[in-house]
């Protein structure tokens, strides 16, 4: 079963959308299996952002996630990554979809919600960098047989 890392800005939080957000996971069908309300150190954010570190924005991109804090999460699920991904919407909230969380409440690129890995090797390498294996729970929801083949 694939997982995912997602995680809800604090915009998202300050807002008071996490239910909302939450909920949309839920409902397509995907299982939450690690969350954590927190703030996010510095040596955290660096590290989670570190892709960027030489590009213009990387100061600003530390400065918002630990401005606040957010909602760390888990999930797992059948094609979660790319799953997820759709649910979120483009980076940008001015061309994604309606329908998606950034569609939907987004108002600009810097002010987007909501963090979503883009691929299985940075999945694995997030969730290892935000969660403790102990922390994740593995688990089956019964309704699991009528969501799935």
């Amino acid at each position: 079963m694939e997982r995912t890392f997602l995680a809800i800005k604090p915009d998202g939080v300050q807002r008071k959308l996490v239910g909302e957000i939450i909920r949309r996971f839920e409902t397509k069908g995907f299982t939450l299996v690690g969350l954590k309300f927190m703030n996010v150190s510095r040596e955290l954010a660096e590290s989670h952002y570190g892709v960027h570190r030489e590009r213009p924005f990387f100061a600003s991109l530390v400065e918002f996630i630990t401005s606040g804090p957010v909602v760390a999460m888990v999930w797992e699920g059948d094609g979660v990554i790319a799953g997820a991904r759709k649910v979120i919407g483009a980076t940008n909230p001015l061309t994604a979809e309606p329908g998606t969380i950034r569609g939907d409440f987004g108002a600009n690129i810097g002010r987007n919600l909501i963090h979503g890995s883009d691929a299985p090797e940075t999945a694995q390498s997030e969730i290892a960098l935000w969660f403790k294996d102990e922390e994740l729970v593995n688990w089956s929801p019964t309704i699991m047989g009528w969501i799935h083949e």
